[in-house]
């Protein structure tokens, strides 16, 4: 929604702008000049990215247009679902957690949380430290350090397509000379033809400049802005988790685990202590 605003936005400043200072439109309707700088940028985004990084970006760039996937109510219900878990395991021990584990949307505890269930790097991350669990693991300083690393790869991974876009927004302005060059040839081509001609000849050129200069930072910049501030918005739900699972292992009880992992959330989407409270008690502990 905020994306589709903020493009309009920008279309009605620059274009309400020009046509407001006696600018004619008809002379920025240039559908060539965009073809050369819009399929230039295309193609040197294919050449210069390995193709995970393609395909991530192709899924990245319309999630744009829905909202976030993880607001308050996701928050509580995921840590509802860490209580519940915490729980299951301090009642019954770390083995009644390996058949939710191994199966986890087959899994009747699980199946309480359609948002956590639907996030499947979430469900992985989860499931993957909950089996160390069920072997075993029980020293919170390694697995830190493994839950570090992996989130780090997926860091990396999700900035590289935010860096690629950007390294695309970079190149557009100089493409849009490209346009321009090419439409000053165009013009140079009909030299002698009147002014009048001359001129519109020579403006629709300039277009070009305009246009990869406003492509990309009017779109395609802030388009890799918003793709790296909604992956580092949704990594904090995995960090969530990961606050909640290491005070589980040094010994915190159930609920002061899952402050733990409350007070790691930003505080838009943070619920009160009470709101988790009341959850956690409307909820019975999984079987």
């Amino acid at each position: 929604m905020f994306t589709i605003i903020g493009a309009v936005i920008v279309i009605a400043s620059v274009i309400g702008g020009y046509v407001a200072s006696g600018g004619h439109l008809e002379v920025l309707f240039q559908p060539f000049e965009v073809m050369i700088i819009v399929g230039a940028a295309a193609g040197a985004f294919v050449i210069s990215n390995r193709k995970p990084v393609l395909s991530a970006t192709g899924k990245a760039i319309p999630a744009l247009l829905k909202g976030e996937r993880h607001d308050k109510a996701a928050y509580l219900e995921l840590l509802t679902m860490l209580y519940s878990v915490f729980k299951l395991a301090k009642s019954k021990g770390a083995l009644a957690l390996e058949q939710h584990v191994e199966h986890p949307h087959e899994s009747s505890l699980f199946q309480r949380f359609p948002t956590f269930l639907a996030d499947e790097h979430a469900v992985t991350f989860f499931c993957d430290y909950l089996r160390l669990l069920t072997l075993g693991t029980d020293n919170h300083h390694e697995m830190e350090t493994l839950m570090d690393e992996d989130l780090e790869t997926h860091r990396a991974e999700h900035h590289a397509v935010a860096s690629a876009i950007a390294n695309t927004a970079d190149g557009m302005p100089a493409l849009g000379i490209v346009a321009a060059v090419l439409g000053v040839i165009h013009t140079m081509g009909s030299i002698t033809e009147p002014p009048a001609v001359l001129g519109h000849l020579i403006g629709g050129a300039l277009v070009g400049t305009f246009m990869g200069v406003l492509l990309s930072y009017g779109f395609v910049g802030p388009i890799a802005a918003a793709v790296r501030a909604r992956g580092d918005a949704e990594e904090r739900y995995v960090l969530c988790m990961k606050a909640a699972i290491l005070a589980y292992m040094q010994g915190y009880a159930p609920s002061v685990a899952v402050e733990f992992a409350r007070k790691a959330l930003n505080t838009d989407v943070r619920p009160t202590f009470y709101e988790v409270e009341e959850a956690v008690e409307s909820l019975p502990a999984a079987a």
